[in-house]
């Protein structure tokens, strides 16, 4: 009889373990070859891609990969805490051929009336209101009083929602990432802050972007367009903290960076483009099933499965060896964007509020340092993401007394016009 090797056991990618290690966990699973075996949640199996070029096969594979995860859906428990990030939802993220182009069209064209010269302005404003809060401290959390708050700003300033549902977005955001107790609870009340926003734009339209979605020409019907915003909500907020975190810990604590918050040579661009290629903020996502049984980089793959992409994997095995070549290449080659039909379709705007926020922060606070070893940094738990939980500084105290702040706008109304 001809035996057949036993499958490697599958390696979970959740609990503080995997937050504290997690390219001690990629290692391992590359031993395996391109692809491994995972558990993204209890009981919740998927095959992850550790392989920068079947990564970058897969992502281009439409006829071999579908992106709709219903068939696979029904495998999982109703109540599966990764269902609220994977589950399917009408959006160009969970469809296929002309659906996904006619929600992407939708989407592209959105995101296109941000004008760069005006959102720009609008973080640096808000940055330095976030920065007055809390400089003349001495100390913060870089986190929870900046990376944090930034992003949630653009989305209720741009999207046109009360400021006051601002922490009910970032809550159901990060809740729904988590892949934890309490993420469908999570997912589900960002989707009624929304559902209540796009109710009031049908009814009485505004100069934002949610007025724009219901006014495209796709003719996305109220809950169509729900779910575009949740996807840009959930897919823009978090990353974006992300990044925005991960980069300044990464000039916090990367020799070579010490020169760079007293205007030295290692700039917020070179910082952004090192994480992205080895500390993505989205560490591992890109859903895709096979549309049969199949062999893929010589892992056989049955119709359905769930098949991931781990960016922070592929990335740093295929990383330049030094910065400089990192620089000269432009960053251009990481997969952190993904790639592909669903590469991410902001990824200029979300590189303009990563760089103006650190460029800001690196300015005012230029002697911040680490307020903790980074050895006692906690990371959140979660397969998805790669996201500090806190980020304790200490820096000289700024007098703010002279600076009172701009105003935030009124509630419901953008702080600044959209494009035409």
């Amino acid at each position: 009889m001809t035996s057949h090797p036993q499958p490697p056991p599958s390696l979970a990618l959740y609990g503080p373990d995997f937050a504290a290690d997690p390219h001690g966990h990629y290692r391992r699973l590359r031993e395996h070859g391109a692809l491994a075996p995972v558990r993204i949640a209890p009981d919740v199996e998927a095959m992850l891609v550790t392989d920068y070029q079947a990564a970058v096969d897969l992502l281009r594979d439409t006829h071999t990969f579908s992106k709709d995860p219903r068939t696979w859906q029904a495998t999982v428990p109703a109540d599966s805490p990764v269902l609220p990030v994977l589950g399917h939802r009408p959006t160009a993220l969970f469809s296929d051929g002309p659906e996904h182009t006619r929600y992407r069209d939708a989407i592209n064209d959105t995101l296109a009336l941000i004008e760069p010269h005006i959102l720009r302005a609008e973080v640096a404003r808000v940055a330095q209101q976030l920065i007055g809060e809390f400089a003349a401290t001495g100390s913060g959390d870089l986190i929870a009083q900046y990376a944090r708050l930034l992003p949630l700003h653009v989305f209720v300033t741009w999207f046109g929602v009360d400021p006051e549902d601002g922490e009910r977005i970032v809550d159901g955001v990060g809740g729904m990432m988590n892949s934890a107790q309490g993420a469908a609870a999570a997912y589900a009340d960002l989707v009624d802050v929304v559902t209540r926003l796009v109710a009031d734009r049908r009814a009485r339209p505004r100069r934002d972007l949610t007025s724009y979605f219901l006014a495209h020409p796709a003719r996305l019907d109220n809950d169509e367009t729900v779910r575009q915003i949740t996807l840009l909500m959930s897919a823009g907020h978090d990353p974006a903290t992300n990044l925005i975190g991960n980069a300044i810990l990464h000039m916090l604590t990367d020799g070579r960076y010490a020169g760079s918050l007293h205007r030295g040579a290692m700039t917020a661009h070179e910082a952004i483009n090192e994480v992205l290629w080895r500390d993505p903020p989205i560490a591992n996502l890109a859903a895709h099933y096979p549309r049969h049984d199949t062999e893929f980089h010589g892992v056989r793959l049955r119709a359905g499965q769930l098949v991931l992409v781990s960016f922070g994997a592929a990335n740093t095995q295929s990383a330049p060896a030094t910065s400089d070549t990192v620089v000269r290449s432009g960053g251009s080659a990481h997969l952190a964007w993904s790639a592909g039909p669903h590469r991410c379709p902001a990824k200029q705007p979300a590189l303009l509020i990563a760089m103006t926020a650190i460029e800001q922060l690196t300015s005012q606070l230029c002697d911040a340092e680490l307020a903790v070893p980074v050895g006692e940094l906690l990371w959140r738990p979660g397969p998805f993401h790669r996201a500090l939980v806190h980020l304790p500084v200490r820096f000289t105290p700024l007098d703010t007394t002279a600076s009172t702040g701009p105003d935030r706008g009124r509630a419901g109304e953008p702080a600044v016009p959209i494009g035409s």
